[in-house]
């Protein structure tokens, strides 16, 4: 495990309540999908506060949700505990034992990045009976919604955060590859399936700052720079709202 991914990946629990309250969750359209080739039993990778793993439950799912936070488990076990078929697990996903049966589906929401790229696509093959459904979920912040805002912000960017690209500008939605190369390269999974959403989300200064310091980019940064970068954005947004512009992806394959 990189040294940087291991620290990163630990930040999200630290105010699991900012992590639940501000995280805007994700579109219809694609639970609908999700419902089209999920199996009953789920395994569902890095769960955190329960966003996807509460809709999968009402949807009738029998869910084993691992989480590598303890308070942020903590918290979707609150909200699931009227589903008895649905159990949260304290662990990283590397560490998981293999279920036994095997599951009839894997799903990762915003989370498959933060898993060891050396084994997290074997590991979830060999997590998967025969012809089992392995959904990674992805969600990206592209061109559109308050333009001219995410523009200047950029300043406020390149004076607090050194690691900010130069001249950084938002891609469209058409500049985002479907990239199937790690489910082919590992040779455990068939064809790539891919669905596409794009949806907006406003915020007023306040829960924009609240968003920001749920990504474990953000929470990375020096507090002095941080509270910079916070007080530059908010100053920025005044009394208005900004809108956000995402793109939400489901890629998904069968297990050989």
């Amino acid at each position: 495990m990189a040294p940087d991914r291991e620290r990163l990946r630990a930040t999200f629990t630290e105010d699991a309540e900012l992590y639940d309250r501000a995280r805007p969750g994700y579109p219809a359209e694609l639970f609908a999908d999700l419902e089209s080739v999920l199996g009953r039993r789920v395994l569902e990778i890095g769960c955190g506060t329960g966003q996807l793993t509460l809709p999968l439950a009402r949807a009738g799912h029998a869910i084993t949700a691992v989480e590598l936070g303890a308070e942020m488990a903590a918290i979707a076990r609150r909200k699931l505990v009227e589903f008895p078929d649905v159990e949260v697990v304290v662990s990283a996903f590397e560490d998981l034992p293999l279920p036994q049966p095997r599951v009839d589906s894997v799903v990762a929401a915003t989370s498959f990045h933060w898993i060891d790229p050396a084994i997290r696509m074997t590991k979830a093959a060999d997590v998967l009976k025969p012809g089992g459904v392995l959904a990674v979920i992805s969600t990206h912040h592209i061109a559109g919604g308050s333009t001219e805002f995410f523009a200047t912000a950029q300043q406020c960017y390149d004076r607090f955060d050194p690691d900010t690209p130069p001249n950084l500008r938002l891609g469209t939605s058409a500049e985002i590859p479907f990239d199937d190369k790690e489910f082919t390269d590992s040779d455990r999974f068939g064809p790539v399936h891919f669905a596409r959403y794009e949806w907006e989300k406003s915020y007023s200064g306040r829960e924009y700052q609240d968003l920001l310091a749920t990504y474990s980019n953000h929470r990375a940064l020096p507090p002095d720079a941080r509270a910079g970068l916070f007080r530059c954005l908010t100053r920025l947004i005044g009394d208005e709202r900004i809108t956000k512009r995402h793109l939400t992806q489901l890629a998904w394959s069968r297990s050989r």
